[in-house]
Parts: C-alpha cells; structure tokens; sequence
C-alpha cells in the first residue's frame, strides 16, 4: 500500500462520527477510502447504513484533518498502521462484528496465528488479586500463550508483569492516542511491553483516555483473544462488560473464585454461576484449548516445586509456609495458626524473606511470593 493511500485511510479513521460500522459500510460501496473522500454528499448519502450526519462531516471535515502532523507524530513515536486489509492485521480480529479499520502499534505484534488469552480485573485490586494474576499470566506465558490486557492499574498491571516476569509476550490495548501513556505511572511497563510484544490503539495520535473510550477498547481485549479471565470484578465493573463481550464474540469466558465478602469477588462469582468456567489453576483454561497441546501439567510443576521449597525447610520454616498463602496474613494470626511464639515467627519470617519465598506488607502483613508458587 502506498503511503498515499495510507493517508486516505487515516483521514477517514480520524473524521468525527465515521466509526467502524460506517466506515465499513463506506469502503465495500466506494472500494476505497479514496473513493469515499471524493465523493458528494448526495453519493454518500445513498450508502445504506450511513446516517446523513455521518455523510455530512465527511463533507466538512475532510479537508481540515492535518494528515500531515498525524504522520509526524506516528513516526515520531515510532508507531506503524496496520490496515484490515494488510496481512499482518490480526486474524482474531478481523473474525468480530464491528473491527477497527486501522490499528496504530507501538512494538511488534506476533506471528498471526498466535494464540492469546485476556486477563482482565479490578483496578483497586487486593493482593490476593494480583498475586493470582501475576501467577496465572506468567503460567500462560509460559505455555507460549500471549497475555493480553489493557495497562490499567490492578489486574492488568499485574497481568501484563506476569508475562513479561516469565519473559514472555504480552500485548497492551489502550483507549488513547500512543503518544500518551495512561496511566502516567505505568511507563516503565509501557516500555517493557514494548520490548516484548506492543501496545495497541483504534485512536489516533492525541486521543485522550476518554471514559467513553474504554468500552471500545475493551471490545478490542475480548476480540483478540482465546478467551477472557476475569480475575476480580465488582458486579458493575469494566471487566464484566469484556467478559459479556467475549460471549458475544464467541469466545471462551473464565473467571476466578474470591472471598465471599468482598465486593471484588461478586463479579467474579456471578460470572461462575451463569456459565464461566471456574479457574483455580492455569490447566482450567489450557483444557478448555483442545487444540493446544502442552506438557506436563502445570499443578504438576508446582507440586513438584513445592516439594522440593519444602524439603530444604527447618521445622519452624515448614509450619509458618502452609499458614502463609496469597492472601496477606499479621504476624500474630501467623503466631496463633503456627502455635509458635511470635518470636520464633519473627526470625523465621526473616529467613523466609531472604530465601526470597515471601514479602511483607505494610501493617506487618505476609503473603507468598509469586514466583515460589
């Protein structure tokens, strides 16, 4: 494709009202966003599908788009196009009801038949939250499985660190411009995922996060994967509708179990009771990929490390492990489920830090590390 006709197709993207219904609907009447730039209202306004207001800013937009500053910015950013007519455009993708025309990306995108599960949550996360996701992405990773997710705090942090942390393939879909990183404070994970898979966007250079955005994007989560794990949620959560979206796209929906008392697990839960399958270890979503064959098992592995952590432990070491798990625990319930004097506990959990098999919490609190499970 030609850079000229790169152009057309960005200018179309970025006209105000032309999603990717319309845009669609455009490109199979004209043959060409060329086309579709060239044409009168009245030759628009015979496109069924189009609203009139749509044909309208075409009309008087299509001149005032600074295609110029937009490439500008792609280059400078370092960004590429990929159209949905390009081969390297996401077969996943291309398979829902409504794909986005262009996708902008920063990094490099796997080989087209890879395969992908969506790992998404809460974004006031509890530890227990992010250890499960951290543990689960990197388990997945691990399998050769890419974990997508869509850089917010929370879960998707967690998701996207847990890949990376197994070095392997992560992939980031935002809802702004790639010139802009939301949020701020995860940079450092922007340019990790980068190194290692890419950032993706539907926006423009520019485009803010936008609340009405996400909703977008999350179809762009749910569209690219196998299916959606949904680690914590509460019942009006971002993380539900990516879920009911990956029903709709026919894709596989996981969910995983919490406490019953928090507000993060409601989503969750009531995702398990209409259908989900109930995931308490990565096996629960490789086996429902009966074309992904994969060895051994991976609660084997675990077992095995477990094992082998707990073979070299002194006694005092072995009792405070099985009280400690992901969910964060005080030294002093430590000190009552171990039946050991509290400081006992202390120089313990000391050693248990410095063997790198846990890490405290503010408040005195513990829970085990990912990486040792």
């Amino acid at each position: 494709m030609s850079i000229e006709d790169i152009k057309d197709w960005i200018v179309l993207n970025m006209i105000p009202g032309v999603g990717s219904s319309s845009f669609r609907r455009l490109i199979k009447f004209f043959g060409s966003p060329k086309a579709v730039l060239n044409a009168t209202f009245d030759e628009l306004d015979t496109v069924k599908g189009v609203s009139s207001s749509v044909c309208q800013s075409i009309v008087e937009h299509r001149q005032n788009i600074s295609i110029d500053r937009e490439l500008e910015l792609i280059d400078r950013y370092d960004c590429k196009i990929i159209t949905i007519n390009d081969e390297n455009y996401p077969d996943a993708l291309k398979s829902i009801y409504d794909p986005p025309p262009i996708i902008y990306v920063k990094g490099n995108l796997p080989q087209n038949n890879f395969r992908s599960i969506s790992v998404v949550g809460a974004r006031n996360a509890t530890s227990y939250g992010k250890s499960v996701a951290e543990m689960i992405s990197g388990q997945l990773a691990n399998h050769g499985i890419v974990v997508i997710s869509g850089m917010a705090h929370g879960i998707d942090t967690s998701a996207h660190n847990g890949a990376l942390n197994a070095n392997g393939h992560t992939i980031a879909i935002v809802a702004n411009g790639l010139d802009i990183i939301y949020p701020a404070e995860n940079t450092k994970l922007f340019d990790r995922i980068i190194n290692s898979g890419a950032v993706i966007s539907e926006f423009p250079m520019g485009t803010k996060p936008l609340r009405a955005h996400f909703p977008r994007r999350n179809r762009l989560i749910s569209g690219m994967s196998l299916g959606t794990l949904v680690v914590e949620a509460s019942i009006k959560s971002g993380a539900l509708i990516t879920a009911e979206l990956a029903l709709e796209q026919g894709r596989e929906v996981f969910a995983v179990p919490g406490q019953i008392l928090s507000e993060l697990s409601k989503g969750t839960h009531e995702l398990i009771k209409q259908g989900a399958k109930l995931v308490d270890s990565v096996d629960d979503i490789l086996n429902e990929l009966p074309e992904y064959n994969y060895q051994p098992s991976e609660e084997e592995k675990i077992k095995h490390e477990d094992e082998k952590i707990e073979s070299q432990f002194t006694q005092e070491e072995k009792a405070i492990w099985n009280v400690i798990g992901l969910s964060p625990i005080h030294i002093d319930d430590i000190s009552k489920q171990s039946n050991l004097p509290t400081y006992k506990v202390s120089s313990t959990l000391v050693m248990l830090e410095i063997k790198g098999l846990i890490r405290q919490l503010a408040g005195k609190m513990f829970v085990r590390k990912v990486s040792s499970l």
